[in-house]
């Protein structure tokens, strides 16, 4: 997989908003809340320009029978895909370059909580954001056809992040 960071583009937030009305649809009543998490969800950074979404259901056991609504709108059910509790879902487009990823947990996971308290960290510490863009720009060099020597690249930064991020939501 080519690995692509691009400067942070203002469309990603309608195209997150756009989708998440499709995905709700799909999802059905089982649905609580869609958030927009990942590079592209924090303003003025690089990134790979695939829309994260975390979706919140009520019972993660009920979204295997949403496969099909979801597969009509161009997504590729992956279940738990390594992840327990998790159903992933992701989209390319026509010429199979990764567009969406979906992430489905259930209420109260500390999957949510962790992405979330990223998510939010970044946005409100604009210097630490920087520095992860710089990272992410830095590896793509680096590793520009190796997906998981980026993904190993950024491990380390995004752990210490994620700790700073759960300390700083608990003050």
């Amino acid at each position: 997989m080519k690995v692509e960071v691009v400067p942070h583009n203002p469309h990603w937030k309608n195209a997150f908003e756009s989708e998440s009305k499709q995905i709700a649809k799909a999802l059905g009543n089982n649905l609580v809340v869609i958030h927009h998490i990942g590079s592209t969800a924090i303003p003025h950074i690089y990134a790979k320009p695939i829309i994260d979404f975390l979706v919140e259901v009520r019972y993660i056991d009920r979204v295997n029978t949403k496969n099909f609504a979801m597969e009509a709108l161009g997504y590729e059910a992956m279940g738990e895909f390594g992840l327990i509790g998790r159903r992933y879902f992701r989209k390319e487009n026509p010429p199979g370059i990764r567009t969406h990823n979906v992430h489905i947990y259930e209420v109260n996971s500390t999957e949510i909580k962790r992405h979330l308290a990223f998510r939010d960290y970044l946005i409100a510490h604009p210097e630490d954001a920087q520095k992860y863009s710089n990272l992410k720009r830095k590896l793509a060099k680096e590793y520009p056809e190796d997906i998981e020597g980026y993904m190993d690249g950024k491990d380390g930064f995004v752990k210490e992040m994620e700790k700073k991020a759960i300390k700083w939501q608990t003050l």
